[in-house]
């Protein structure tokens, strides 16, 4: 079914394999991003750590986060990304996400920043003219300027193309007229990204500066979490911009709200790799330090587990993340070698990888919520107040499933974008699909494992769970038809059979990339890899089965149920076992040490 392809293109890992040699893992960091990586924690544990409890008390504070923006300003934090001629450093793809990496550690912070360098900078460099970028991104990047992103209004919020904020041109400047919602960094902004309807449908972006009449800003939201960053209502009464504020074209502001959205979603999984890290870290630290029945609690079997499986989601969420950094970077060297600038590279590299960036938004954010969760179980009652940092870890992860697109509009758009690839001829999912119905059909292999090749069994496994989801796609799209983009049901169960078989190809490539360069022993990542495709493949099982009771009955119904066990069928290992294993690594490090 599969064939080895050096550089996969976006969806391309359902039914082409990428060589282990050509997958980036974050163990071939270079000896810049190193000491970019070590500047920015530098910074966090010094200015930014100490003053988490002083940064939720946002009331108190209000200027506390912009100040600590404009200091990461001069050190390049904010304009990494950015190209020299603007003030930046134009950093590889792969060292942008190594620094998100590291700000994800810093919570509301990270929040600020985040929607700053992305949803707030990103629509300047990718669809300003050349005098709104001189104009606008060297403050941006140094911190002067602060960047905030009005999309989200009352009643348009993942239907953002319904907006009711209007902008009529009167003369040489657009009047617009309208209120947005959940304004991340509203309250201190200089400059807005409004997005409005121009003659009613043509969705249109325009730059507001703050300061201009009309504009005001609400008073700040009283939030669940994230309480040190600010969040406002804006709101637009008869707000004059000059005509050249219009960003972008007319009509076409929804190229700008969606494409920028990729790289938000692929950033937001690094950041939460680092909270998942300082997760781990804190909760490791208690438990060895905590003592019950006269011993610590990190020596209980129970407590052992969750250690493990905090660990193991993390490394997958890692090694996912880490894969996808590192093909949209080829892509991005492959466009400019065609003749694209490094910026118009990078928009179109992201966009092609937008399945992966929604799969890996879905997997970050889910793998930290329950990354968390556990710290605060680990933690007991004392996680439960608010002198210890794991409860504000917990309520602060809580917004990564509604970021950026939630978490259920990211699972169809997922599915949905693989299927319309197909349909453009982008992908061939349709030889595949056809192939696994007459294999049905025939006596299964049962070919013995190959002990000699490192997770050969996994590596088996997986490539044969991508059948079970393309037999369950191809068998819903035939019944359907058009008809399929309207079953959310159906959407997100192949939408979680995606995310695990991507998640476990990720993983195993890493791992096996990393005993083929190392002579250094890698068990443990070895054991986390076993534990993830064999719990991968039962989830597998699972989502299949409602899929199948949901379209399939009688005869077909028999066969694909049939055909689903055969496919995510995995060795029984011990992971109880495997877990235990990992743990005590984990507490003999005191951290997260993968």
């Amino acid at each position: 079914m599969t064939t080895i392809n050096k550089n996969l293109q976006g969806g391309e890992f359902l039914i082409k394999e990428q060589e282990s040699k050509y997958t980036y893992i974050p163990e071939e960091i270079n000896e810049e991003q190193a000491m970019f990586r070590s500047m920015t924690m530098d910074f966090l544990d010094r200015q930014v750590h100490p003053l988490r409890e002083k940064i939720d008390k946002q009331s108190e504070n209000p200027d506390l986060i912009p100040q600590l923006m404009v200091e990461a300003g001069k050190l390049g934090m904010l304009s990494a990304a950015l190209p020299e001629e603007y003030g930046g450093m134009a950093v590889d793809f792969n060292t942008e996400t190594f620094l998100s990496e590291d700000l994800g550690t810093s919570q509301s912070f990270s929040v600020a920043v985040a929607a700053h360098t992305g949803i707030g900078t990103l629509p300047f460099l990718y669809y300003g003219t050349e005098d709104q970028k001189k104009k606008y991104l060297p403050g941006l990047g140094n911190g002067s300027l602060k960047a905030a992103y009005c999309l989200t209004e009352p009643d348009s919020g993942s239907d953002a193309l319904s907006a009711k904020t209007k902008a009529v041109l009167s003369g040489d400047e657009w009047v617009l007229n309208g209120g947005k919602m959940w304004i991340t960094n509203g309250g201190f902004a200089d400059i807005f990204t409004v997005f409005a309807q121009v003659d009613g449908d043509k969705f249109t972006a325009f730059i507001v500066e703050k300061g201009t009449p009309g504009l005001t800003i609400g008073k700040e939201e009283v939030k669940l979490g994230i309480k040190g960053s600010s969040t406002c209502q804006v709101f637009l009464e008869n707000v004059k911009v000059p005509k050249e504020n219009l960003l972008g074209e007319v009509g076409k502001g929804h190229k700008i709200a969606f494409n920028v959205l990729n790289i938000g979603r692929f950033k937001l999984c690094a950041m939460v790799m680092g909270a998942c890290k300082k997760s781990i870290d804190i909760a490791t630290h208690y438990a060895n330090e905590r003592v019950q029945f006269g011993v610590p609690i990190s020596s209980f079997g129970a407590i052992q587990q969750k250690i493990a499986q905090m660990a193991i989601y993390t490394y997958a969420t890692e090694s996912a993340t880490y894969r996808v950094s590192g093909l949209i970077q080829d892509k991005i060297e492959a466009l400019m070698s065609e003749g694209k600038s490094k910026v118009e590279a990078k928009l179109l590299a992201a966009e092609a990888y937008s399945v992966e960036c929604a799969l890996l938004k879905v997997l970050g954010s889910e793998s930290l919520d329950y990354v968390v969760d556990e710290a605060v179980q680990i933690f007991g009652g004392t996680g439960y107040s608010e002198d210890y940092p794991v409860a504000s870890m917990y309520r602060d992860a809580r917004i990564n499933r509604i970021f950026e697109g939630t978490n259920e509009i990211n699972r169809m758009l997922s599915v949905g974008q693989i299927l319309k690839k197909a349909m453009k001829g982008e992908i061939d999912l349709m030889g595949p699909a056809m192939k696994i119905q007459e294999e049905l059909m025939e006596i299964p292999d049962f070919e013995d494992a190959d002990d000699s090749v490192v997770l050969y069994q996994e590596h088996k496994s997986v490539n044969q769970a991508k059948k079970a989801i393309l037999m369950l796609a191809g068998a819903a799209a035939k019944k359907y038809m058009l008809e399929l983009e309207k079953k959310q049901e159906i959407l997100m169960n192949l939408a979680d059979m995606l995310i695990h078989v991507f998640t476990a190809e990720s993983i195993i490539l890493r791992t096996k990339k990393l005993v083929d360069k190392s002579t250094s022993n890698s068990e443990y990542q070895i054991a986390m890899t076993q534990c993830y495709v064999n719990d991968a493949l039962e989830k597998m099982y699972l989502s299949g089965k409602h899929l199948l009771a949901e379209f399939a009955e009688d005869d077909m119904l028999i066969m694909m149920h049939m055909g689903l066990k055969r496919f995510t069928k995995y060795p029984i290992i011990n992971t109880l076992a495997l877990k235990k294993k990992i743990a005590k690594k984990l507490i003999e490090e005191k951290k997260y040490c993968f």
